[in-house]
């Protein structure tokens, strides 16, 4: 049964990833909103529901270490798999989209959540800390959106009517129901994903940082994969990146804000030591491609991919 609900997980999860980000890039063409915007919010939030899900799960379970394992396991993830993979595959078109402002607010958020890791167990003043950064981000966003009406910033949204998914005529009610498939979609198949990698890492022994950091990191990531392989493959690099960076934020802002209220939480010796950092260096990789505008080649995805699988040997060494 293990393997069923896996195998149904997964196929949920990409099918989930695709209505969202066919419902994400015709919202945007509707609102005349750029896609980095659409995917900051609306489909980062979406393929995050999993990991805030498992943390909350996993505190009130008494499992703190589970809940940061997830985070931050997933964070790294996200920057190694889930762009290494789409661009093994066919290469991210990440240079039409400035997202340095984003991009440089995601790694503020790393390192005032490795700060609060190390001042002490995150509780209900970490939590604070990190929802009004949040709450910054969303507010910063909006703005941009409005201000994006006016003077465009992005690639032109008219650009978004040359890919498979988009539709001008779309019908509202239909954007709507894409999103809303996707939101609920996404969290579903990767909660039966979790639950069925579980009962199989339990089966072999695998101890409870372990699975954090690896398959529960990993099964919490495939909506951010689905979702960003999908996106590639329309050549949308806007949803790719900005999925990444949105969902990143919203891990360590949003997730571990909430979490910390049901905490307090306190980080493994073993996550302080060397996962944080491994976090912040993958996190650092892609300046290049932020800061110099340019794509994410079949090369680079290869080298993101391989880092990544060294990463998990490491852990599982």
């Amino acid at each position: 049964m293990d393997l069923v609900f896996a195998a149904t997980g997964l196929i949920i999860l990409l099918l989930a990833g695709d209505v969202l980000v066919r419902g994400a890039v015709n919202l945007g063409l509707r609102l005349g909103v750029p896609a980095l915007i659409i995917s900051l919010t609306i489909v980062a939030f979406g393929t995050s529901a999993p990991e805030l899900l498992v943390a909350v799960k996993a505190v009130l379970k008494g499992s703190p270490g589970l809940a940061i394992g997830n985070v931050v396991g997933s964070n790294t993830a996200n920057i190694l798999l889930v762009l290494g993979i789409p661009a093994l595959i066919a290469g991210v078109n990440s240079s039409k989209c400035d997202s340095r402002k984003t991009y440089a607010f995601m790694l503020f958020a790393t390192l005032v959540y490795i700060a609060l890791s190390f001042l002490g167990p995150l509780g209900f003043w970490a939590g604070v800390i990190l929802l009004t950064l949040l709450a910054i981000m969303l507010g910063d966003s909006f703005a941009s959106a409005r201000r994006h009406r006016r003077n465009s910033n992005c690639e032109p949204v008219g650009d978004l009517e040359n890919i498979d998914e988009a539709d001008p005529g779309m019908r509202g009610w239909k954007i709507a129901l894409y999103i809303l498939l996707g939101l609920i979609g996404l969290p579903v198949g990767a909660q039966l994903l979790i639950d069925g990698s579980l009962g199989i890492a339990r089966a072999l022994g695998v101890s409870e940082a372990v699975i954090g950091l690896t398959l529960v990191a990993f099964g919490t990531s495939l909506p951010e994969l689905a979702t960003t392989v999908m996106a590639t493959l329309r050549r949308h690099g806007d949803v790719a990146i900005g999925n990444v960076i949105g969902s990143n934020m919203f891990n360590l802002l949003g997730i571990m804000g909430i979490t910390s209220f049901f905490g307090p939480l306190a980080t493994p010796q073993n996550i302080l030591q060397f996962d944080l950092w491994v976090m912040l260096g993958a996190s650092l990789l892609i300046v290049p491609f932020v800061f110099g505008r340019q794509n994410i080649s079949r090369i680079w995805g290869a080298v993101l991919t391989l880092l990544y699988a060294t990463y998990i040997v490491l852990l599982l060494a």
